[in-house]
């Protein structure tokens, strides 16, 4: 049944997300996954996808209430666990939940708990809470605790990515479950969590990183969008505050003012060490006028029989006013749980109108030509980006020309700071640097 489940799982977020994994296999023996908990259901679902082992979750109790949900992680083996703000009458039945859990530690099972509690759209790590703590300590066994990290680019957006980062093992040795050592496991797996997430103080200070991110790119050819070096930016900028805030403010003032030009042709400072070759610029034309040519009559018979049902859900959940941490569980739940009798109603349809070979067509070919629309509209919309970009800044553009060197001498201060900063962050047991 576990097997099953995850095939089916992990197929629907593929073709939700672009997932990148990163990080060592996970150990045998006794495992217990820690991780942040910022986009509900699917949190649990990508640790299934990336995990060649089965895991045992433990999940809130109210989860084992609801229709169809209830009885899938039953069947997956979950635990429920009771929260104070469910019923606190019933937090006693937590120990069972836990002894359990510590058993299955002791057979040389691996578990998983989200210790924060909850999940969240907050821009750092909750406070976590003590649970997997007690549960490593009293298993009875040496656990080794593995961390994990997962990072959103966008977690409602179709194909954005996540990236699911496996963190070095905590190495547990079975004790009692004192307040002390309980409290002291807990703090520890906290710094484990918060080397591996983007911890920021506000999310508006996520533009201002990524800025940051793109003008030390520029400055100095590193790999673009590296999450280790994007969270060692969020740090550096928490030390800076803390120690000279008035440069600090001046210095993100400049980023974000910058930034703020560059968005106005939807370009970032890595877009400004673009260099356009005749040919790369005919050959990138030529594609798109053929993908034009062959895809868009297929995309276009997509959007007829699809685009209803997906305008129908998306107003639907901004009426209903659902928590960002939920959107992505509730798409992916309306696709698995909705999208198997609507395709059927279709192939039904094209059977009465027009006999059962095309009933069997559209059963049979309706998922492929819904992800096929799906991708050949995200890819059309980047190729405008992308033109866009070469009209506002080809390579005779003097508006480049004067970009490029406004952020050659920011991305100089950025990453003079950078270099500044870096050893103190590496000193306090950061796992990755700056590249």
């Amino acid at each position: 049944m576990y097997a099953a489940v995850r095939a089916v799982i992990a197929f629907a977020l593929r073709c939700f997300y672009r997932i990148e994994r990163a990080g060592p296999a996970l150990p045998d023996g006794p495992v217990l996954l820690v991780g942040n908990h910022p986009n509900a259901l699917v949190d649990p679902a990508l640790l299934m996808t990336v995990c060649a082992r089965p895991l045992t979750f433990l999940a809130k109790e109210p989860i084992f209430r609801m229709p169809v949900l209830g009885a899938l992680v039953r069947s997956l083996g979950a635990l429920p666990v009771v929260r104070a703000q469910d019923d606190p009458g019933r937090m006693r039945e937590n120990a069972e939940a836990l002894s359990a859990a510590a058993r299955g530690l002791a057979a040389g099972r691996a578990v998983a708990i989200f210790p924060e509690g909850r999940s969240h759209s907050e821009p750092a790590l909750a406070t976590l809470k003590t649970g997997a703590a007690r549960l490593a300590l009293q298993s009875g066994v040496a656990v080794r605790i593995v961390p994990v990290g997962l990072t959103y680019a966008e977690k409602e957006r179709f194909r954005s990515v996540v990236r699911v980062e496996l963190g070095p093992a905590l190495e547990v040795t079975p004790g009692a479950p004192e307040p002390e050592q309980v409290r002291a496991l807990t703090d520890r797996i906290a710094a484990a969590l918060g080397r591996l997430t983007l911890q920021l103080a506000a999310w508006e200070d996520l533009p201002l990183i990524e800025a940051a991110d793109a003008l030390y790119v520029l400055a100095t050819a590193a790999p673009a969008r590296d999450p280790g070096r994007q969270r060692l930016f969020a740090r550096g900028l928490a030390l800076l505050r803390a120690e000279e805030p008035a440069r600090a403010e001046a210095l993100s003032a400049e980023v974000l003012a910058f930034q703020r030009r560059l968005a106005l042709g939807r370009a970032d400072a890595s877009d400004l060490g673009l260099h356009y070759r005749p040919w790369t610029v005919l050959r990138f034309a030529l594609r798109n006028l053929v993908a034009l040519a062959l895809g868009l009559p297929v995309a276009a018979l997509g959007v007829l029989l699809f685009g209803l049902p997906v305008v129908a859900a998306r107003l639907a959940i901004r009426a209903a006013r659902i928590a960002p941490d939920m959107v992505a569980t509730v798409k992916l739940l309306a696709a698995l749980i909705l999208g198997p009798p609507y395709v059927a109603a279709l192939a039904v349809a094209a059977g009465v109108w027009l006999g059962p070979p095309w009933a069997a067509a559209v059963a049979a070919g309706a998922l492929p030509l819904a992800l096929f629309t799906r991708r050949f509209l995200a890819r059309r919309a980047e190729a405008i980006r992308d033109a866009r970009l070469f009209l506002v800044l080809g390579n005779r553009s003097a508006r480049k020309r004067q970009l490029l060197a406004e952020a050659r001498a920011l991305a100089a201060r950025v990453t003079a700071l950078a270099e500044e900063v870096l050893p103190r962050l590496e000193a306090s047991n950061s796992p990755s640097g700056i590249r």
